[in-house]
């Protein structure tokens, strides 16, 4: 490096410390891929379907669908379900699902999704299945794992992964964070008596992590989940962070050895510019190419929660958005 590119580089360096927070975050992380149609989502989760479509599932309806045909239009397609399953009502006076997550196994799709009510983990997690994986062709087939207010962890957000031969579920807001249950195979639901494992919290009250997702790259397994708050608009604080481990049932620590037990977790995505409060998130391959879906508020419209795309790259055997 010439001199005169080392004094560039510094008074760089020096503009940038001077910027604002927003603007400093604007040249640290990159902008979401413009997408057009239907852009308000929440909490989605993509596949790419053997048809060669797209759908993202969300909060929203009876489980809001939409669909795209190059990932970049995306078209309302309706619900999961024409009328919410029965059970639901146990868990919230308007039979309201909460964050689907959506995976292809053994030549089925499996729709997994939370019923709750804010601020209580009188909570449940379902599960139906799907030959095509499209909206309006779901079967359901009840409760995978539930909690009570007895218990010390709440059972929403599911993530299911199967990892060894193993099929795994994590799941988890507040309360003590993040956990994993084991799952049966042939059912889809959690196995009598298994444990109920802890992957990542917080050190303060109200452990404020949630939307757990792990994916496998490499040896190691990844854990991304949102810390802090979400669905207040342009108010959100949401932010991914991610940790790994070599084994999917953890420990899970960050780039530093801190563990995700203790708070820790690798800053991937936060808000920037107009993209605030980043989370709800899942993780997608298309065509080996691995993608983070997310939702963020737009401060440039009146903090409505749109889709973010991103690539996802990896460097060192770290995530990086791209």
């Amino acid at each position: 490096m010439t001199l005169r590119s080392t004094l560039t580089a510094a008074a760089a360096a020096t503009a940038l410390a001077l910027l604002p927070n927003a603007a400093q975050a604007s040249v640290r992380y990159p902008d979401p891929r413009p997408v057009t149609g239907q852009q308000i989502i929440h909490d989605p989760s993509v596949i790419k379907l053997k048809s060669g479509q797209y759908v993202a599932y969300s909060t929203g309806g009876i489980i809001g669908a939409r669909l795209s045909k190059d990932g970049k239009q995306w078209d309302d397609a309706g619900n999961a379900f024409a009328e919410p399953p029965s059970w639901w009502y146990e868990y919230n006076d308007t039979g309201d699902p909460w964050a689907p997550d959506i995976s292809y196994r053994a030549g089925t799709y499996w729709l997994y999704y939370a019923v709750s009510s804010w601020g209580t983990n009188h909570s449940a997690i379902g599960v139906a299945t799907s030959d095509s994986g499209l909206p309006g062709t779901w079967k359901d087939h009840g409760k995978v794992f539930s909690s009570e207010t007895t218990d010390s962890w709440n059972a929403i957000d599911p993530g299911v992964i199967k990892a060894d031969g193993k099929l795994w579920m994590a799941f988890g807001s507040y309360w003590t964070g993040i956990r994993m249950v084991r799952l049966d195979p042939a059912t889809g639901k959690a196995l009598p008596g298994a444990t109920v494992g802890q992957l990542a919290t917080r050190p303060d009250l109200p452990y404020a992590v949630e939307g757990p997702y792990i994916v496998k790259h490499g040896r190691h397994y990844y854990l991304f989940a949102s810390y802090d708050a979400c669905c207040a608009g342009v108010n959100s604080t949401y932010k991914i962070r991610v940790g790994r481990a070599t084994d999917v049932t953890g420990p899970y620590v960050d780039s530093t050895g801190k563990p995700m037990l203790e708070g820790g977790g690798d800053l991937l995505l936060e808000g920037h510019g107009r993209y605030l409060g980043t989370g709800g998130q899942s993780v997608f391959q298309d065509q080996g190419q691995d993608w983070l879906a997310y939702h963020y508020y737009d401060a440039e419209d009146n903090g409505t929660p749109k889709l973010g795309l991103n690539r996802l790259g990896w460097v060192n055997d770290w995530p990086v958005v791209k």
